[in-house]
Parts: structure tokens; sequence; C-alpha cells
């Protein structure tokens, strides 16, 4: 994703590496301390998830098991809520407030949540400026063709606002998943507090992105309006 790295430009994506490998870090000590504690209750995340998806009539959501950590995810195309092996059958507190975000965005694609809807249209624009915006930047930069950097970084433009669309989602769906398993009693008040802390760490890891992503267009509009000059 970041070629060109000699250039001078290179140095403004260092803070947002830095903040890149600090919000992984952080997600990472957060889900860890976590998991080591297990909820009062002694419910497991998976089961859990299904009681707050009935309990807004989303019956027709399945829950499967994905490989992986940290790979839980919600998709809205085939209407699965996919749970890795390291929250689906665990009672901990991390696997309860990670599952418990993954049915927030389940409720937001049941109730028609505006960013969530707009994400999903993004996500093709998101992928292919991401997998191809960089690859044509550069060859227009290095052959000279002005119209080429332009589409390269009209698709990478296409891939920040991506982005930038999904912060709303994820801070609503955390906001939702922690107001559900304080309301329903799933969580004491101290176990929703660490529940808390794994979703803001996992929410700085989508801020880093953004940062990430904003930072490398302006790389490219500088390395486009010098390569004219």
């Amino acid at each position: 994703m970041y070629p060109m790295m000699g250039d001078s430009t290179f140095l403004l994506l260092i803070p947002a590496l830095l903040l890149a490998f600090f919000a992984q870090a952080r997600v990472s000590g957060a889900f860890a301390k976590y998991s080591r504690v297990h909820a009062s209750r002694g419910v497991s995340a998976d089961t859990v998830a299904r009681m707050l998806l009935d309990r807004f009539g989303l019956n027709d959501v399945r829950i499967e098991r994905v490989r992986g950590e940290l790979t839980d995810h919600y998709d809205p195309r085939s209407k699965v809520l996919r749970l890795s092996d390291s929250v689906g059958g665990s009672s901990s507190i991390a696997a309860i407030g990670v599952a418990a975000h993954e049915v927030g965005h389940a409720i937001q694609d049941g109730s028609g949540y505006s960013p969530l809807r707009l994400r999903n249209m993004l996500v093709p624009v998101a992928s292919l400026g991401s997998n191809g915006a960089i690859i044509l930047f550069m060859i227009g930069l290095f052959m000279g063709l002005g119209p080429l950097m332009n589409i390269g970084i009209l698709l990478f433009a296409g891939a920040v606002v991506f982005h930038v669309v999904t912060l709303p989602v994820e801070f609503d769906a955390s906001s939702r998943a922690l107001k559900l398993l304080s309301s329903t009693g799933v969580l004491s008040a101290n176990e929703t507090a660490g529940a808390r802390s794994v979703l803001n760490a996992a929410a700085l890891t989508y801020v880093a992105a953004t940062i990430m992503a904003v930072s490398q267009l302006m790389r490219l509009l500088i390395l486009a309006r010098n390569r004219r000059n």
C-alpha cells in the first residue's frame, strides 16, 4: 500500500503508522486482559448474541463460526453474524463485548441505519480503490501520464470516503452494544466497563486506518503536483 518509500513525502505517513501500531497494541492488550475475566452470569458470547438478536426480532440472522482471532463480523448480504473461535464459545467480558458489537451492526442493518447502508454501497469502490488506485497512480507517475494519476487519486479518494463513513458506523455499533449489555443485565456495571475498554481500543484501530488513508491521499496529491511542476 505504501510505494515510493524513498521520497520525502513518506514522512507524512509516519504519525499515522505510529498511531496504527499503538492502536493494534492497545486492542491486543485489552482483548487479552479481558479475555481472562469471565462474566459473572457465565453465558457464552454466542448465546448472548442469539439472545440480543432475538430481542430485536432478528431471528433470521444466523450465527456462524469463523477461523482466526478477532475476525468477527456481520455480513449484511447473507444476514450472518460470524464469531471467531476465540469469541464464540467464550464467556469472557472481551468476547461478550465483541459479540454484542457485531449484534449492533445487525441491528443497524435491520433498522436501515443510513451510515451502514452508505458504507455497504461503498464497499466495491473501497475495494477497487485500495487494490488498484496505487498501481494506476504509480504507472501514471513514472510515465508522466497525468490523467492516469488523476484516476488513481479519485479511486483512492473513494477508499478514503469509505474509511470516514466507517467511523460513525463502528462507534454507533459499540454504543448500542454497551447499552444492551447494561440494560439487559448480561454484564454488571464493572463488567460493562471492561467491555467498553475493549471496544474503545478496537475503535481506535478504525481511527488509525482513517488517518492513514487520509495521509496517503495527501501524499498522492503532493506527488502528483510535484510531477507536473
